[in-house]
Formats: C-alpha cells, sequence, structure tokens
C-alpha cells in the first residue's frame, strides 16, 4: 500500500500523495517542509554589500535625470545623502574611532513640484530596504490612527522582515509638514496629531532601538514586538509647507535693515522665496526645535513653470504622454498628440495650480471618452488637436458646472 515516505500516512489518511522515484510525500509533509524552509531562509540576513556597485553622486543624479524634469538642487541634495548612506554602511572599524553620522534630508515645495516622484525614483536604483510613508495617518500612542512605530513596520515587510537589512534602509516620511504644530501655545490641547507625533520622531531620527509591531500595532495586541536599531536608517522628509513663503518674506524684511535695505530686496526673487528657506522658517511654520535639529539637509523644488510642465509630459522615461500612447498601442491604435494640444493641457495645468499632478488629471479627462469606446471600433490612430482638449474637458466642466 501506498504511503508517506517520512510520516507514513496512507493514501486515505492524508488528502494529496505525491509519488517520487523511491518514495511518496503527503500534502501535510509538504506543508511543514515549507513552514521549515521558510523559517529557516528568514533567519538569515539575504542583504550583503560586498557585492553592491556603488554608483557615484554624478551617476545617480543622471539616473534621476531620465524620470524627474528639472529640480537640480534636490536631485544633487539627494545623491548625495543617498552616496554617503551607503558610505556609512561600508565604513570599516577604524583604529581613528571617527564615527560618520547620518544626515537625514526635509525637501520643501509646492504640490506637485516632484518630491514623492524624487523617493518613488530613487527607489528603482537601491539596494537598500526602502519604503514611502504618510504622515497624516500619525498620532501619539493610544489615540484614533497610526502609532509612529508603523513606519518602521512598512520597512520591515519591504525587506521581508530582514531586521539586518531594515536596519541599513531608507524611509521617505511624505506630508511631514501635515504634523506641524497646530498653535504656538502647547497648554491649550493637546495636539495628538502635531507636535505629539513630531515628539515620537526623535527617537526614531537620532536613532535608538525601537520595538516594532510586524503586522501593525493595534490591529493585533498579541504579536511578539521586533526590536529595530535605526542608527542606520536613512530618514528623508518631504513637504508641501502650504503658507512657509510668509514666513520666509518676513524673516528676510526683517534682516535688511540699513543704508543697503533697498539694493538687497531688489536681489530677492519674490517670485520663488522657497530658494531662500532656512531651518528657522521651518520653527515658525510649527516644527518643534528638536526635529529641524534632526533634520540637517535642508533643500527645495522649485514651482513648476511653463516649459518645466510641457517636457514633464513628453521628456521623461515614463512620461504620461508616453503611458498613453503605451495603451493605446497594445489595442493596435495609434496615438499622437499635437504640440497645440500640449500646450493647451499645461496652460491647464497652470490655471488649476496642480503642477505636474494636475496634467494626469487633465489627460485622464481628456481621453477617458476615446479610452471607452475607440477600442471596440475599427479606427487605428487618434490624433489629439488643442480643439479635440478643449472640447473634451469643456465638457466635463459643463457638467460640473449644471450639477452645481
Amino acid at each position: 500500500m501506498d504511503k508517506c515516505s517520512f510520516c507514513g500516512r496512507t493514501k486515505k489518511e492524508a488528502n494529496l500523495l505525491i509519488a517520487g522515484l523511491e518514495g511518496h510525500i503527503c500534502d501535510y509533509c509538504i506543508e511543514q517542509a515549507h513552514s521549515i524552509v521558510m523559517e529557516e531562509l528568514g533567519s538569515r540576513s539575504n542583504f550583503k554589500l560586498d557585492n553592491v556597485n556603488l554608483l557615484k553622486p554624478e551617476e545617480i543624479k543622471k539616473f534621476l535625470d531620465d524620470y524627474v524634469i528639472g529640480q537640480e538642487d534636490a536631485k544633487k541634495y539627494l545623491s548625495v545623502a543617498v552616496y554617503n548612506h551607503y558610505k556609512r554602511l561600508m565604513q570599516p572599524k577604524d583604529k581613528d574611532d571617527v564615527e560618520i553620522e547620518k544626515s537625514n534630508i526635509i525637501l520643501v515645495g509646492e504640490t506637485g513640484t516632484g518630491k514623492t516622484l524624487l523617493a518613488r525614483t530613487i527607489a528603482r536604483m537601491l539596494h537598500v530596504p526602502f519604503t514611502i510613508v504618510d504622515a497624516t495617518v500619525l498620532t501619539e500612542a493610544g489615540y484614533v490612527g497610526e502609532d509612529i512605530e508603523s513606519l518602521l513596520t512598512r520597512l520591515l515587510q519591504n525587506a521581508d522582515y530582514d531586521v539586518a537589512a531594515a536596519e541599513k534602509g531608507i524611509v521617505f516620511i511624505d506630508e511631514i509638514d501635515k504634523i506641524a504644530r497646530k498653535s504656538d501655545n502647547p497648554s491649550i490641547t493637546r495636539d495628538v496629531s502635531g507636535e505629539g507625533v513630531q515628539q515620537g520622531l526623535l527617537k526614531l531620527l537620532e536613532g535608538s532601538i525601537v520595538n516594532v509591531p510586524p503586522q501593525g500595532g493595534r490591529k493585533h495586541p498579541e504579536q511578539k514586538m521586533i526590536p529595530v536599531d535605526t542608527k542606520n536608517i536613512l530618514f528623508i522628509c518631504g513637504g508641501a509647507f502650504d503658507g512657509i513663503e510668509k514666513k520666509i518674506a518676513s524673516r528676510l524684511n526683517t534682516q535688511i535693515v540699513g543704508y543697503g535695505a533697498s539694493q538687497n530686496r531688489e536681489k530677492i526673487d519674490k517670485g520663488n522665496l522657497l530658494q531662500y528657506i532656512a531651518p528657522q522658517d521651518l520653527k515658525a511654520y510649527g516644527m518643534i526645535p528638536e526635529i529641524v535639529g534632526r533634520l540637517p539637509v535642508l533643500s527645495y523644488l522649485n514651482p513648476l513653470d511653463r516649459d518645466v510642465l510641457k517636457r514633464i509630459l513628453t521628456e521623461p522615461k515614463n512620461a504620461i504622454t508616453k503611458q498613453y500612447i503605451k495603451l493605446f498601442k497594445m489595442d493596435g491604435i495609434e496615438l499622437e498628440f499635437n504640440e497645440s494640444a500640449l500646450d493647451y493641457m499645461v496652460d491647464k495645468s497652470i490655471e488649476f495650480k496642480l503642477g505636474a499632478r494636475g496634467l494626469r488629471s487633465i489627460c485622464e479627462t481628456i481621453m477617458i471618452d476615446a479610452m471607452f469606446e475607440l477600442p471596440g471600433k475599427n479606427e487605428k490612430k487618434l490624433v489629439v488637436t488643442s480643439d479635440y482638449a478643449s472640447h473634451k474637458l469643456e465638457k466635463v466642466n459643463l457638467k460640473i458646472l449644471k450639477a452645481s
């Protein structure tokens, strides 16, 4: 009678019995063997820097240039930060006892200027675990929302729960401005999603051993915590900081006093005050001094002008127009965008003040009818002109006006 060569179960006792050359194995033994293999592999660290081809800062920036248009300063800061992060991980233990400290970064820029895109693009080329998390859902422990430790839960998951690899990873915290202090007087009410979260982030940014819930904090209270050392985790923060230009303008005006005041004022580019941002502006906005001190590298993203927006539509490897051309090509339809149509979409994006993110929604609105109708027709070519684009966009706007 056929039976499992491992446990001795007969064909009737097992759900499944698989035959080999000189024996059999049942489904129970297969599941048990699988769990043993996964546990054994999970206990070994697969992350090794020995074989990593470390790109120089200029090479990292060239990679970013393929996907992100403009923002030269921000790309330069990011490239150097990532390069130095790798060097910190590889540094040998010398007799001089000089330990290189990490330099966490904060990027400030208007919505749609490319903060998150920069982070996602960096993630494409990295050999270390990388995660993007949103600061808007964070609250103090004990309140509705996510704990600060959940940032590291995502990093652990991306590292396949390899703690050694996660401890050398990079975390991008998006919407960091949303946890700014809500009031200048902290005694009025408990700021559980503002200053309270900033206080909780201090230990993560500085470097300490944090007990991380592997499946999220409050949904599985019975789970065992995993200790993670954040000393070698690089934190990159991004935020729009809407209205911070007023803080910058106020600081620049108060500093300009005396005979050369009028001359210095003329040198200031009032159209792009973000380029003059300083740590004290973040403090005035509502970031506590301890957080600002733990984010020593401060960079900005320029507002997107008309030329840059048009280049974003066509030049990057994953440009919006290229994505739609590929989508239609899969249905055997040749799609073409006229220069006039591109100019129209750029003008509308500037009008709506949504940056590059607005280009996507405008393009989607213009193309929705064609994507719905053409796959079922015999048409093999579509040329998008400014007239076609304006007709489709105005039709949607009219519907909204009638509904309201």
